[in-house]
């Protein structure tokens, strides 16, 4: 089993000294990632592209690869490749055809063909003679260039031929860790979380800060879905997760803040608050999930307002997108459910709130406010390792059933991505598979029935366990979760494994 990884386009125009570091950065964070799931590969680097060949070729390793390459930062696709000795053209066609007989059985195709050494035929010929016999000795229904349903790819490179079986949709973005460290303020909504996403995906280490205004349900809540976005898109690199409980900062605002800078005053705290986590963690610059115009304290002025407060860099990758561009992306990254199921806990909420922030009177405002309850909570702040956040006692997930081998009556729910389920099945001999995606399964409740237990599947298990904890709440149906033997661990098992480049 062969994967070729292909790096994300802008890695491809940085300087030699810059593509280098950043790939051998890539193939440091893939080996990281195959080693903590079980899986034996070599990590080949080939300058333009990364050889990744595994030593094992059963399917659960297969699509576990797979889910690893594409939630990798810094891979702009991957190629599931069948790989031979070329000898002749022609025996090179035979490969091809075999390879791709079935997929093109009725449908119409092009084929694509990358050459590469010393051959007596060009790219082209050899585009022309393997879509000729393919048409002829299959059963394809005709060729064509400009919209195929099939696209047949191979490269002939040397003495080798490389069919392609797939081709695997990367994250994008630059290789994690190669771009520095960041502080990200966290709340579990659909803002925060896609913030942090984007960050991660920018090659940028990702720690989180929240802010607990309020309740346990709700701080849980954020553990979750911070834990989700680093075992899902950052799981190569160990972060931190600092909470600050910020309760009595808020009592303090409630009672000696002007009624309409409450929530430029919250947020001025809370980056006072967020600049001391970043100089004891060492770290340069803050993100935020601000939008500009979204309320009233993210206009221009009230940012720069707030801004003030730190000599931190405030990155705000989504300042320019809509809520609704929001939501959709974070539907596609998988925090959706995360956000629309959150605890809330409103702790400030102006009455005709300022939209033109003044820094003079804000300041003025804030003398009132006791900075020594600013003081003490930042002394009663806990910093975690990310992957020791999620206590099973108190967030309820110990009790989610873990089955490997499930009884007849069971449903088994794939709750993938629909692309990443259609690139890799799951298929069970003797249980139903229903594929309902994780961000669909509170609308689809009623579907289910008292009759079956249902056991939900992903590939790390992470998002499956959360989700099945949710739906057991309050409910007369049993959920699980189903859990691949020999390839994934539980949750607190998993966790006490440390990659060696953390």
């Amino acid at each position: 089993m062969k994967f070729v990884v292909k790096l994300f386009p802008e890695i491809t125009i940085k300087s030699k000294s810059a593509r280098k570091q950043m790939t051998k950065i890539l193939r440091q964070n893939l080996q990281v990632l195959f080693r903590q799931h079980m899986l034996s590969a070599d990590v080949q680097n080939k300058w333009d592209s990364l050889l990744i060949i595994m030593n094992q070729e059963d399917d659960v390793s297969r699509r576990k690869a797979i889910d690893i390459l594409s939630h990798t930062p810094g891979i702009g696709f991957s190629l599931e490749i069948g790989e031979y000795e070329f000898t002749t053209l022609d025996d090179a066609y035979q490969k091809v055809r075999d390879e791709y007989r079935e997929r093109v059985a009725g449908k119409s195709f092009c084929v694509r063909i990358k050459r590469a050494g010393h051959h007596d035929f060009t790219s082209h010929q050899a585009e022309i003679y393997m879509g000729g016999g393919i048409l002829k000795e299959t059963d394809a229904a005709s060729v064509s260039l400009k919209n195929p349903e099939v696209v047949v790819n191979a490269e002939i490179r040397n003495d080798r031929v490389q069919v392609v079986r797939q081709q695997i949709k990367g994250l994008g973005g630059y290789p994690l860790g190669s771009q520095g460290d960041v502080l990200s303020l966290i709340s579990g909504g659909f803002d925060s979380t896609v913030a942090s996403y984007l960050m991660t995906r920018r090659g940028l280490k990702t720690h989180f800060c929240f802010f607990n205004l309020g309740g346990s349900a709700h701080e849980i809540g954020v553990k979750q879905v911070a834990h989700y976005l680093w075992s899902t898109y950052g799981e190569s690199h160990k972060v931190k997760f600092v909470t600050v409980p910020f309760e009595e900062v808020v009592t303090e605002i409630l009672t000696k803040v002007e009624t309409s800078q409450m929530g430029v005053v919250l947020k001025r705290m809370m980056f006072r608050a967020a600049s001391r986590v970043a100089d004891d963690l060492r770290l340069p610059a803050l993100v935020t999930g601000e939008a500009v115009a979204q309320v009233a304290s993210q206009t221009i002025t009230n940012l720069a307002v707030i801004d003030r407060v730190t000599d931190h860099m405030v990155l705000r990758p989504l300042a320019a997108m809509d809520k609704q561009e929001i939501i959709n992306t974070a539907r596609r990254i998988g925090t959706e459910a995360f956000a629309a199921n959150m605890p809330e806990y409103c702790g400030v909420i102006s009455v005709n709130p300022t939209t033109m922030g003044d820094r003079k009177r804000v300041e003025e405002t804030e003398l009132d406010f006791d900075m020594a309850v600013l003081e003490d909570a930042l002394s009663r702040s806990v910093t975690q390792r990310i992957d020791e956040v999620i206590t099973e006692a108190e967030s309820g997930l110990e009790d989610v059933p873990i089955v490997e081998t499930p009884k007849l009556n069971d449903v088994i729910i794939d709750i993938r991505h629909p692309a990443e389920s259609a690139d890799n099945p799951l298929e069970l001999t003797n249980n139903r598979v229903l594929e309902i995606p994780f961000y669909e399964l509170e609308s689809r409740r009623a579907e289910f029935d008292e009759a079956h237990r249902y056991l939900l599947y992903c590939q790390k298990g992470t998002m499956s366990r959360i989700h099945a904890h949710h739906l057991n709440i309050d409910s007369k149906i049993a959920f699980g979760i189903f859990n691949e033997p020999d390839i994934r661990r539980p949750l607190a098992d998993a966790q006490q494994k440390e990659p060696t480049n953390a």
